[in-house]
């Protein structure tokens, strides 16, 4: 296996702070970061990356090319030859890509091959909104807005289950729960970038929160924390 760089930790960040508005968005599946995270990038008008999709493209192609899920060297070289451009596939939003995107972002030489991609596209002059597992943690510690999204799993449940019986995913609401509990695991125990609060992220726990409330919260928040970053910065 080539060699890879694991040190895809986070980074200590003392005295250093963003020169863009970046916006982090963390969190746990179905607790409503990514609708957040879109609304907050249109209300601001910045670009926004879902980076959980990048994962799961990694799971889809080595699905597609029958490659094994555990297969660290596949995982990278698909990571590596990544084409955003196919980042809109519905097939992305499939439970089974889910279950492998949680899987292959488990992979250190993924992470690390993602790594730069995201760090740059936080970079953007201008700023910008990205949500996933290990924005505040790692790709943007020095965020000026950072937030961190939660909700029951009960309640996380359920909304995945409506979501994929839209689909037509046939997948009762004990799997769905069962599955989301296990990606919660997996997320939280993997030794690279796990899923955790940033310390200087702001808990929105959106259980009894229709998506309107939720958004109007965190809103409120990331405006606090641009105004700070604003007189900090002089601007």
């Amino acid at each position: 296996m080539p060699r890879v760089n694991r040190g895809v930790k986070a980074r200590p960040m003392t005295g250093r702070r963003s020169p863009h508005f970046v916006i982090a968005v963390d969190g746990s599946a179905a607790s409503g970061k990514g609708t957040i995270a879109g609304r907050l990038a249109a209300h601001y008008g910045l670009p926004h990356l879902d980076t959980g999709l990048l994962y799961r493209a990694v799971g889809q192609a080595l699905r597609q090319t029958g490659k094994d899920l555990a297969d660290e060297a596949a995982a990278q070289a698909a990571a590596r030859a990544l084409d955003l451009s196919g980042l809109d596939d519905p097939a992305l939003t499939s439970a089974e890509a889910g279950e492998a995107a949680s899987r292959v972002a488990a992979l250190p030489a993924v992470r690390a091959a993602l790594f730069q991609l995201q760090r740059d596209f936080a970079d953007r002059p201008g700023g910008a909104v990205l949500d996933g597992r290990d924005i505040g943690t790692v790709i943007a510690p020095a965020a000026p807005a950072k937030l961190y999204v939660d909700a029951d799993p009960t309640v996380r449940a359920k909304r995945r289950w409506l979501q994929t019986s839209a689909r037509g995913e046939p997948r009762s609401l004990d799997e769905t729960l069962a599955d989301l509990i296990k990606r919660d695991a997996r997320d939280s125990g993997r030794a690279d970038a796990p899923l955790t609060r940033a310390d200087d992220a702001v808990l929105l726990d959106t259980t009894e929160m229709d998506i309107s409330t939720a958004f109007d919260e965190a809103l409120r928040h990331v405006e606090q924390a641009r105004r700070h970053w604003l007189a900090s910065s002089g601007g």
